[in-house]
């Protein structure tokens, strides 16, 4: 069961750091040079400058030591008195669709993962994962939080701490994309004990932040004993929230020679009912069932589907029910490692593989030469998300696209 505490957060005091849209960030994993340059240029104190640290001799030290000087400056404050924090975002998706998520922050106590406590969802790199331990030992401290799912149905929760939301918020910040992130403290102890009623049984399911959980317990482990070690940063959302929604994340390849081509020639023609349609038509409704995806390559557009179920259940035999219907895992079974040889390697270390998150983009990418195709996914259902958890069994990497992303800056969990 899930122990979810508040927290004495650090957090920016916009009296001295100056706006909070100036000094927040996107997760650290979508930044790149040029973005980090241009976050760096609107606050000296943004926090990439700790969540991608840069400098030598040893840019986890340096972040560490940045770190100290923005809380002896008074950039940074950490809170007398713990406190959940309400979290809103209000966004547009990649379907055009408006909508509110509802969640909130507070520490939970790491534990291994398993049945009735934490559960991931997809596979995992090592890179990212060692990269994220030197900083947490650096500078001992939460920096970005782990985005999880809970299940609510009565959404009592979110009941408990919703009239904090009547007030002006805390923090409101508007991304690049649009979404207005908010924050509400919330110190009054019955909510708290309401919100910690209302999930003292629950399993948490990590939608975003698989490497940095998988990080901090080791963490934890390292340290040994008991202390703030032992809970990590995190924002929980209800998988009941009409706010949740799951976008697709769609395949690129290249590195194909005439061998490999004339391999997932046979493959498509053996398994799929091929035909051509325009790229309006290439995205597939979402849905569940035998899979069905969207192809481009530098001569055609082509819509896919699987003939019959009984391929994938015979491909997947020993995969759970869920996991054999889940596109994903279909996909990279019979395409990209059966009939491109990708192997877990190559996919995990994006060797011939990559990915998009727009299918504009993904089409781009194969017209301009920078990949030889695509494969344009659907969504995968949140139900199903929890199903192949539930089994034990973990997705290939990139089969969920929760949107919008959490933003990073907002809250800090120091961890001595």
């Amino acid at each position: 069961m899930a122990d979810i505490q508040p927290l004495r957060a650090l957090h920016y005091d916009p009296a001295v750091a100056g706006p909070l849209a100036d000094v927040v960030a996107p997760p650290y994993d979508v930044i790149d040079p040029r973005q980090r340059a241009g976050l760096i240029a609107r606050s000296p104190f943004n926090v990439v400058a700790i969540d991608l640290p840069e400098g030598e001799p040893d840019p986890y030290a340096n972040a560490a030591e940045q770190l100290e000087a923005w809380q002896l400056q008074g950039v940074l404050a950490r809170d007398r008195e713990p406190a959940l924090w309400a979290h809103t975002q209000d966004y547009t998706g990649p379907d055009g669709r408006t909508r509110t998520r509802r969640g909130f922050f507070c520490r939970v106590r790491i534990e291994g993962y398993g049945p009735g406590r934490v559960r991931p969802h997809e596979r995992t790199h090592p890179g990212p994962k060692e990269d994220r331990l030197k900083l947490t030992r650096a500078t001992r401290t939460n920096i970005s939080p782990i985005f999880s799912l809970y299940s609510d149905p009565r959404q009592a929760a979110w009941a408990a701490l919703e009239p904090a939301t009547a007030e002006a918020p805390w923090g409101e910040v508007t991304d690049g994309d649009g979404t207005v992130h908010r924050v509400w403290r919330v110190t009054d102890p019955g909510a708290i004990a309401a919100v910690q009623a209302a999930t003292s049984d629950v399993e948490l399911l990590i939608a975003d932040g698989h490497h940095r959980y998988e990080t901090m317990n080791a963490y934890a482990e390292e340290v040994g004993g008991e202390g703030e070690h032992n809970y990590i940063l995190m924002c929980l959302v209800a998988l009941q929230d009409p706010g949740l929604t799951v976008f697709p994340t769609h395949r690129l390849v290249r590195g194909m020679d005439d061998s490999r081509r004339e391999q997932l020639a046979r493959v498509l023609e053996r398994d799929f009912d091929v035909r051509e349609v325009g790229e309006d038509e290439l995205e597939p409704p979402p849905g569940r069932g035998p899979l069905e995806l969207g192809y481009v390559d530098v001569q055609r557009t082509l819509r896919l589907t699987l003939k019959d179920q009984s391929i994938a259940d015979a491909a997947l035999a020993d995969h759970s029910e869920a996991y054999r219907e889940l596109d994903t895992g279909v996909l990279e079974a019979l395409v990209l490692k059966g009939a491109l040889g990708l192997s877990d390697d190559d996919i995990s270390h994006f060797n011939g593989l990559f990915y998009a998150r727009d299918t504009a983009e993904a089409i781009a990418m194969v017209r301009d030469g920078s990949y030889e195709a695509a494969f344009v996914m659907r969504p995968t259902p949140v139900e199903q998300v929890q199903e192949v958890a539930a089994a034990g069994e973990n997705m290939p990497p990139k089969s969920t696209f929760f949107y919008p992303k959490l933003l990073t800056g907002l809250l800090f969990s120091p961890l001595s």
